[in-house]
């Protein structure tokens, strides 16, 4: 009986050491994996970072983004991620957020499959297209040639009753949500959908009441934005320039003749500056300049076309260099609001 005993004993150990050998196998397997999924889950980004994506990226130029933001452990965790869940980088042209605290899975999930992060765009008071090209360039996946190219394309501009010369009243100050890998067109159609909002049936009306059409209003505003920033004071400008239209006068606004120059900084617009020959110098040519001279706004152009009628034909700075301005009906009134001005600038040697 003993002996059967330690016979069963003997027999019932072996399949304990197989199976202990089998535990430890198992278990040395699940600390490799969690040593290697581990550090996948646990790393966090430490703040909200954009990563941009090329057109047909490589797994090394995503990478080299990555860890130039979020740093070379966090961008490796991330491109091992990336291969388990098989992501292409070279389809993923555009440019994706990666929230603060976001792992590396997660990261690289929303590199692989996530939705393009929007680009805010604001356009305030840019003074040429080649300007706000510039600004664009950098904001944007696209050259600044590319998109002089797509924003003065006539038959493009056509749509909008535009001609190449007034392409930048299409771009009207406000705030756009673009994708950064979208094309200068598709910006154009985001700005000139919203120029059509601007421009619906009351405003088309209010200024074919005027005899204007919305280009020319456009052209206006950009006058009365470098007239006066003072908002309650655009529609009296505005109204100045409307009459002086309607009368065959020329509109002698200084702001053309900076614009003629190229040169924003003249304080004091003379004689010199008045003689320079080009379509935009207002003092020489009749009527309006053939586009207008900056970007305006919608509070601008309401401002304009509500404005209410008065006979005001000449205006000049105050003297006081509040940013207002004094108004006149007749030339003589005129000349003794400008006596008082340049008075005021010679005292304060303004040149």
């Amino acid at each position: 009986m003993e002996e059967n005993i330690e016979g069963e004993s003997k027999v019932s150990k072996r399949p304990s050491k197989v199976l202990l050998t089998v535990a430890g196998v198992a278990v040395a397997i699940c600390i490799g994996v969690l040593l290697f999924f581990l550090p996948l889950f646990t790393g966090e980004a430490h703040a909200d970072t954009i990563i941009r994506i090329p057109r047909s990226a490589s797994d090394s130029t995503v990478s080299d983004s990555v860890s130039r933001y979020l740093g070379e452990d966090y961008a490796s965790r991330l491109m091992k991620a990336a291969k388990l869940q098989g992501a292409d980088f070279s389809t993923r042209h555009g440019a994706y957020l990666i929230p603060e605290g976001t792992s590396p899975m997660k990261a690289a999930r929303i590199l692989a499959k996530g939705a393009q992060e929007p680009v805010k765009i604001t356009i305030n008071g840019f003074r040429a297209l080649g300007n706000l090209a510039a600004r664009l360039e950098r904001r944007l996946d696209f050259s600044a040639e590319d998109f002089l190219e797509a924003a003065t394309d006539e038959e493009r501009l056509k749509k909008y009753g535009l001609t190449p010369d007034q392409a930048l009243s299409l771009f009207i100050d406000d705030s756009y949500q673009v994708y950064w890998s979208g094309t200068p067109e598709d910006l154009i159609k985001k700005v000139g959908a919203h120029y059509n909002d601007v421009w619906n049936e009351q405003r088309l009306k209010k200024a074919a009441d005027l005899n204007l059409t919305p280009a020319e209003v456009m052209t206006i505003c950009s006058i009365v934005d470098e007239e006066t920033n003072k908002l309650d004071e655009k529609g009296t400008v505005g109204r100045l320039y409307i009459n002086r239209l309607q009368k065959g006068m020329k509109l002698q606004a200084d702001p053309t003749v900076r614009y003629a120059f190229g040169d924003f900084t003249i304080k004091r617009v003379t004689g010199k500056h008045l003689q320079v020959e080009s379509p935009y110098n207002t003092y020489r040519v009749q009527g309006l300049p053939p586009g207008p001279i900056r970007t305006s706004s919608v509070a601008t152009i309401d401002a304009v076309l509500d404005s209410s009628p008065h006979d005001y034909l000449y205006m000049c700075a105050k003297e006081d260099f509040s940013g207002y301005h004094n108004f006149a009906v007749t030339y003589d009134e005129h000349l003794e609001n400008a006596r008082r001005y340049q008075r005021a600038l010679d005292e304060m040697g303004i040149k």
